[in-house]
Formats: structure tokens, C-alpha cells, sequence
């Protein structure tokens, strides 16, 4: 192995990471702040480093720190401890596992070199994120069960009734996806969206399978213990369900692992439905052959988005009061964007300048296309935190009528309509 092959496996690693367990922090805030939004609340504004609060942030890292540093406490009535240790583990790595086959951009050629741009580049696809997304359940019941406490073993049984509502319609609705792309490999699956249905429509998964995608969607949010079908939690109800007698970072593993597992969700989502890390009518070839102009473009539209953004994020001083520390940070940051977006403009003029030569082009559409994966989890994200503050919790029995009455049946009714025309149209 060369030591480009090396640097790239090092890179997809990093950017398995970054998407996965580096983003919870960033989820975390999006979280804080979205229902801040909703409630119009303040959100996360208080903490912060010598008025520096990165639109509240650091609040985000001051609660990791404080995990890491507080006393584990294990109550005495637990007698199986060692499973009462492995149960945050098991969540956790199967989230992070599942995260770890999704395609950030299409295979990457240098030279007569070509890279997968995968955490683990392997066949299984699909089959991975749906092998590793279901044991994550054995954790959940397993701590409920080892905390001995009737609120967690109450979580754990509702843990594993929610499983057996939605995971049968989750695969059903995978199999008519699977027809249509006549592929489990989710590169594959990508490059099939880069196409245009009629010579116009991106031949995306939500325009090509939209019953698919809403029931895929919908257990999705079960898959990962969201809102509203985070019934092992139920803490109006069960205290803290399944991780009542957690502490410090056995519980910062089960907080973590949701997500990262959030985050997995999201990605495969993105995978499957919305075109994965193409840009619309932009497919591979089409930005190798053009990346002269999507540089232009780029170099245009990231000041206007990175103003607005800064804006959002920084300049919340209707909730400070006159002279507060904190007004500091909406100019000194802003002023490191406009410093960030110079460098990157100027840097983009100095390549444009010299000429874009093949391995060149290759590298740029692959961060063009890591950076559109990017925006679409963080946007997918986004729409998993609207939901849980938007809507109440569902009755385990309500999720289980409509995983077997409901999204079976469609699903069902989905793979025979989908193979149907399959057969008949040979498409």
C-alpha cells in the first residue's frame, strides 16, 4: 500500500468519525437551539470562554467535559455488572458501525489508482447498516435488564416491542428500493440517482420510491429511539427507561450512541432517497467536465451563504443584555468568517488561475461531493430534531398498529407493485 492509498483510507476514517461521533456535539446544539426556536426560548447562550460562546456551543462541550469528570455511580442493587458496563457499549458501537459503509463521495481516481471513499469499503451496503442497526436493541435490553430497577426493565420490554413493530416494515420497504436499483452496494445505489429521469428529473429515491421513503423515513425515527417513538426513555413515564441508573459515561455512551445513530439514520436516508452526495443535475461527469465553472460558482455564492449563516448565529443579541461579554463574540467571529471565506476565494483564484488539470478535477468533485453529503445529513438531521419538537410521544401499541396494520401492508403492496413494473417495462 502506497502512501496515497494510505492517506486516503486515513481521510475516509476521519470523516467517518467527524460525521459520526463528531458531530454529536454539533447535533446536540442544532438540538438545543431548534427547540429553542420552536418554543422561542433562549437556547444554549450562557456558557462561554471570555465571551466567546460560538452561538452557544460551548455549552454543548461543557456538558461532554462534565460527563467525562462526574463520579460513575453504580447503585448497589446491581448484580450483573459487567453486563450493566456492556450494555452503553453495544449501543454505541453498533451506531457507529452502521455509519461506517456510507459512501462520502463517488470512487476517487489518481492516476490508475481508484479509491472507495468509505469508512469500511466493503459490498454489503444495505445489509451492513441493517445487521449492525438491529443489535443495537440487545443493549437497550440488556441494560434495562441489568439495572434491576422496574423502571428500566419496563424499558427494556418496551424496547423490545418497538423493535418487532417497525423493523419488519423497515426491511420490506428496503426490498422494492433494492428492485429498483438493482444493486445492495451503495455507491451503486448513488450513481444510479446521478441519472435524469425524461432527460430533466434527478432519478432520485424519494421521486422514483416515495411510498418507500415515507415508511422507510418513519421507522427510521423508531430505529434510532427518537421522538415520537422514543418509548424505551419515556421519561414522563418511566423516569429514564432503559438508563435510569446510568451515570457519567455509561450514560454518555447511550447519549452519545443516539446520535450517532441519529446521524447513521440520516445518512443512509440521504443514501437511498435523496441523491446521496450528488449535487442535482450535477452527477460525476458532469462536475468533472465543468468544475471551471462550479469553482466560479462557489467562489460567488460562499460569502453570501457564510454572511447569512453568521448572521443566524452569532448576531442573537436580542436576548443579551446592553454591555454583556458575550456581545463580543458576534464581531470577532464574524470577522474570522470574512477572514476564512478570503482565503478560501483567493486560494480557489490561485488554482482557477493555473488551470484545473485531470487529478485535479478528480480531488475537487470529490470535496464538492463530501461537502454536499455534509449539508444533506446536516439538513436530514435537522428535520429528525423539527420532529421531536413538533410531535408527542406515540403508545408502544400505537407504534405496533402502525408498523403491522399500516406500514407492512404498504411496504407489501409497494414491493409487488414495484416488481410488477419491473417485469412488465423491463426498467
Amino acid at each position: 500500500m502506497n502512501s496515497i492509498s494510505i492517506s486516503i483510507v486515513i481521510i475516509n476514517i476521519i470523516l467517518a468519525l467527524l460525521f459520526s461521533l463528531g458531530a454529536a456535539p454539533i447535533l446536540v446544539w442544532i438540538e438545543r437551539r431548534v427547540a429553542g426556536f420552536i418554543q422561542d426560548r433562549m437556547g444554549p447562550n450562557r456558557c462561554h470562554i471570555k465571551g466567546i460562546r460560538l452561538g452557544g456551543l460551548i455549552q454543548s462541550f461543557a456538558d461532554m467535559l462534565k460527563l467525562v469528570f462526574k463520579e460513575d455511580f453504580e447503585a448497589s442493587g446491581i448484580k450483573e455488572s459487567f453486563f450493566f458496563s456492556l450494555a452503553p457499549v453495544i449501543v454505541f458501537c453498533s451506531a457507529f458501525l452502521t455509519f461506517m459503509v456510507m459512501p462520502f463521495a463517488d470512487n476517487l481516481k489518481i492516476g490508475a489508482q481508484v479509491f472507495y471513499m468509505q469508512g469500511l469499503p466493503i459490498d454489503l451496503g444495505v445489509l451492513w447498516f441493517l445487521a449492525f442497526a438491529g443489535l443495537s436493541v440487545y443493549g437497550i435490553m440488556l441494560g434495562g435488564w441489568a439495572s434491576n430497577n422496574k423502571y428500566s426493565l419496563l424499558g427494556s420490554i418496551r424496547a423490545g416491542a418497538q423493535v418487532i413493530s417497525y423493523e419488519a416494515a423497515m426491511g420490506l420497504s428496503l426490498v422494492s428500493v433494492l428492485i429498483t436499483y438493482g444493486s445492495i452496494h451503495l455507491v451503486d445505489i448513488v450513481n444510479f440517482q446521478g441519472k435524469l429521469l425524461f432527460g430533466f428529473i434527478p432519478a432520485w429515491g424519494i421521486i422514483i420510491q416515495p411510498l418507500a421513503a415515507i415508511i422507510f423515513i418513519v421507522t427510521a425515527f423508531a430505529e434510532a429511539n427518537r421522538t415520537p417513538f422514543d418509548i424505551a426513555e419515556g421519561e414522563s413515564e418511566l423516569v429514564g427507561g432503559f438508563h435510569t441508573e446510568y451515570s457519567a459515561m455509561r450514560f454518555g455512551l447511550f447519549f452519545v450512541g443516539e446520535y450517532v445513530a441519529m446521524s447513521a439514520s440520516s445518512a443512509l436516508i440521504v443514501t437511498l432517497f435523496f441523491g446521496g452526495y450528488h449535487l442535482p443535475w450535477l452527477n460525476t461527469q458532469v462536475l468533472q467536465n465543468h468544475i471551471t465553472w462550479v469553482l466560479a460558482f462557489i467562489m460567488i455564492a460562499l460569502p453570501t451563504v457564510s454572511f447569512f449563516f453568521s448572521k443566524w448565529m452569532f448576531n442573537n443579541n436580542r436576548w443579551l443584555e446592553e454591555g454583556n461579554i458575550r456581545n463580543r463574540e458576534s464581531k470577532l467571529l464574524f470577522k474570522v468568517i470574512i477572514g476564512i471565506n478570503l482565503l478560501v476565494i483567493l486560494g480557489l483564484g490561485f488554482w482557477l488561475s493555473l488551470g484545473v488539470e485531470e487529478i485535479g478535477a478528480n480531488i475537487a468533485t470529490a470535496v464538492i461531493q463530501v461537502s454536499t453529503f455534509a449539508i444533506k445529513l446536516l439538513l436530514m438531521n435537522f428535520v429528525f430534531v423539527w420532529v421531536r419538537w413538533t410531535l408527542p410521544r406515540f403508545r408502544y401499541d400505537q407504534l405496533q398498529d402502525l408498523g403491522w396494520k399500516i406500514l407492512m401492508p404498504l411496504a407489501i403492496a409497494n414491493i409487488v407493485l414495484t416488481a410488477t413494473i419491473v417485469v412488465v417495462f423491463g426498467v
